[in-house]
């Protein structure tokens, strides 16, 4: 319809409406002319002729591709449905909609209650053959145009990407330089806290436990305070997802990455619903260009992280158990040689006390019988002595190279507080200048900036201690010589984490596959080490009634050189004197003692009063003669009395004929201190 001609009264009585929309937030803020002109429709509105106009600009930020929702639109077509509408204005069809769906259905609501759509152009009746096909050839160009223009942003996109000058965003640590290009951030800090994050999963290998180690020396990470400019940080304390994003960021390792991420489409409700920041495989990256720019670490060292931190990522298929601690030295590293499948670890006996191997799978899924089992203590053993025994050879170079590793780490920590302390003093200067510029007599600014200078001090204050506390522990420096020489010590000591040596195991050892010979009683452990080389280690199934928690070798020696002369309280006092345990690590009693002496039938104490033997206790010397025991023991230390003991820390044995001698008994009964005499010592006062 052109724009002489008149529109019935009985639309100019109904309400036109304004439909105002923008692509994108940036838009909105930036595009202002756009929004102008569409408004300026409110005026072309009245002069047609209506009175009542209603401006829908609820969808500005919106896009019309039908991807998101648009509730102006939604709300224009509910309108239409009510018939109360007589005229939809806009600035041009992409306005409305730049799909097709969305579009034909609002023609289709403007022919059934005969109303108009209004443009710059001029008005249209959809009702009408000629006006539905034009308006549906400018819907079709709409959608067409939009099609374009994003295929040809995209491709554009993707071949400068193609040459690295794509400036696309870049993590922390890194800055577009107008001239330069791709470079490191200057400050110096941000630097060091990227490095720092590296060099402590060298040392861990688990981004958890980076967390934990940085969190204890109180770092702080960047975090940019001025959105994804990057150019001003605040320093907050380190989280996980800071550790995680810079160890799994390919910028690190000098690669310059573009199509990381895809997005997903799916049909919900009817309406298209699309998801981006979907992670694709190495092998789908649109664009890698390896040595792009200066990295922080390489590219070899990139993926053997990545490898580590898949394995710790326990539960995921084909993955391998990661050193968690625990009790079981080799949980995920044995495979059963019968059926293929992984042992697991079961703890077992009063309060789990123990742990042993087993090959569960097959009973639980198909209810056959378990393939092997294997005492854990046992088997950890024996790879533990087989591991110490291959790397006894290089001990010494790794001593060496543990203790530059821990002198690095402790200069490169040292260089970080360093750097917190001089960011801090420059803090606290600037605050300072800040509140020597301020008028005094102004309290609501003055107030403020010395809460803010006394803060920037505290800051001061603090990493001035946490330097000194650093340099006081410089010359705590392990003996890393000596852990070389004795490393069978080294492996044992209490103070090393099981984590740890799960770690160590899991450097040097692929694969173990374990075996049973049932004809010799043996479990076969075939170690796969990683360097491509096998060995193997049997291990001997211990028989019915059989464990390893049996007295050690030491102690019972003891009890059967002590049991025929002491009771066994005394034997079980001397066994605690020397720091002996039962085989479940207990201290001793006489009731075990007695029960360990019946088990082994090892002839038990019989009190010399009542058999008339020849060896006396102390006590019993002491009541046939009767004195203290106080008298006795003096004796004994004056060397009057002699005694027997079997070993150091033992109860002395008296003969009983020994007490007969008259002397003895005249040195005993005697008042005062014993004193042995000397023919041959000589007076002090030999002239008087």
């Amino acid at each position: 319809m052109t724009a002489g001609n008149l529109l019935p009264m009985a639309l100019l009585r109904r309400k036109a409406v304004v439909y105002v929309r923008q692509s994108t937030p940036q838009q909105v803020n930036a595009n202002l002319e756009s929004q102008r002109r569409q408004y300026e429709l409110i005026d072309v509105a009245r002069r047609w002729g209506f009175r009542d106009v209603e401006v829908i600009d609820e969808d500005l930020g919106r896009s019309a591709s039908g991807a998101v929702e648009r509730p102006g639109f939604e709300r224009l077509v509910e309108d239409l449905c009510t018939g109360h509408v007589g005229a939809v204005l806009c600035l041009e069809a992409s306005r409305l909609s730049r799909n097709g769906p969305d579009w034909h259905r609002l023609l289709e609501l403007c022919g059934q209650v005969d109303a108009r759509v209004i443009d710059i152009d001029g008005i249209y009746d959809p009702a009408k053959p000629n006006d539905r096909l034009l308006l549906g050839m400018k819907g079709n160009i709409s959608e067409f145009e939009l099609s374009v223009i994003r295929a040809r942003m995209y491709e554009a996109a993707r071949q400068k990407a193609q040459r690295g000058e794509l400036r696309i965003s870049v993590p922390i640590g890194y800055i577009w330089h107008r001239d330069y290009g791709l470079s490191f951030d200057p400050d110096i800090r941000v630097q060091e806290a990227i490095r720092h994050i590296f060099a402590r999963f060298r040392e861990i290998g688990s981004a958890r436990q980076v967390l934990i180690a940085l969190t204890a020396e109180g770092m702080h990470f960047p975090r940019p305070s001025d959105g994804k400019m990057m150019i001003s940080f605040d320093w907050v304390p380190i989280r996980y997802r800071n550790v995680i994003s810079v160890l799994k960021n390919p910028f690190y390792a000098g690669v310059y990455v573009y199509g990381k991420t895809e997005k997903r489409t799916e049909i919900i409700a009817g309406r298209v619903r699309k998801s981006y920041g979907h992670r694709k495989s190495y092998d789908d990256w649109g664009v890698m260009l390896r040595d792009h720019h200066a990295g922080y670490v390489g590219w070899d060292e990139f993926e053997r992280n990545q490898k580590i931190l898949a394995t710790n990522a326990y539960g995921k298929a084909g993955g391998v158990k990661s050193g968690r601690g625990g009790k079981a030295l080799l949980a995920g590293m044995l495979t059963c040689g019968h059926c293929g499948r992984r042992l697991c670890v079961v703890y077992v006996g009063r309060r789990r006390g123990y742990h042993v191997y087993r090959c569960d799978r097959s009973n639980l899924m198909l209810a056959r019988p378990r393939c092997m089992t294997t005492n854990g203590d046992r088997t950890d053993a024996a790879i533990s002595e087989e591991l110490l025994r291959a790397v006894a050879p290089m001990a010494i170079e790794a001593a060496l190279e543990a203790e530059r590793m821990h002198l690095e780490g402790e200069a490169q920590r040292r260089q970080m507080v360093e750097l917190d302390l001089q960011q801090a003093r420059y803090e606290a200067s600037l605050a300072e200048r800040r509140y020597a510029a301020c008028d005094p007599d102004n309290r609501l600014i003055a107030a403020q900036l010395e809460k803010s200078w006394e803060a920037t001090l505290r800051r001061v204050e603090a990493c001035e201690a946490r330097l000194n506390d650093r340099q006081a522990d410089q010359g705590d420096v392990p003996d890393f010589a000596g852990l070389a020489n004795d490393l069978k010590a080294a492996w044992a000591d209490p103070d090393v984490d099981m984590r740890f040596r799960q770690r160590l195991l899991r450097a040097l050892v692929k694969d173990i596959v374990a075996t049973t010979d049932k004809d010799a009683q043996e479990v076969e452990l075939t170690i796969h080490w990683q360097g491509g080389q096998h060995s193997q280690v049997r291990i001997r199934k211990p028989k019915s009634g059989e464990h390893t928690k049996s007295t050690p070798e030491e102690a019972m020696a003891i009890i059967r050189s002590m049991a025929t002369r002491w009771s066994d309280a005394d034997v079980a006092a001397t066994l605690n004197r020397m720091g002996m345990r039962t085989g479940q690590g207990k201290s001793w009693t006489g009731h075990r003692v007695s029960s360990l002496r019946r088990v082994h039938k090892i002839e038990g104490y019989k009190s010399a009063g009542t058999t008339r033997g020849e060896w006396l206790t102390m006590l019993e010397a002491a009541t046939k003669l009767g004195v203290t025991s106080h008298k006795i023991r003096r004796a004994v230390e004056a060397g009057l009395l002699p005694t027997e003991q079997i070993m150091p820390g033992a109860p002395h044995q008296i003969r009983a004929v020994d007490l007969e001698k008259p002397e003895i008994r005249a040195a005993i009964s005697r008042k005062g201190p014993c004193h042995a005499h000397d023919q041959n010592q000589e007076s002090l006062f030999s002239a008087i």
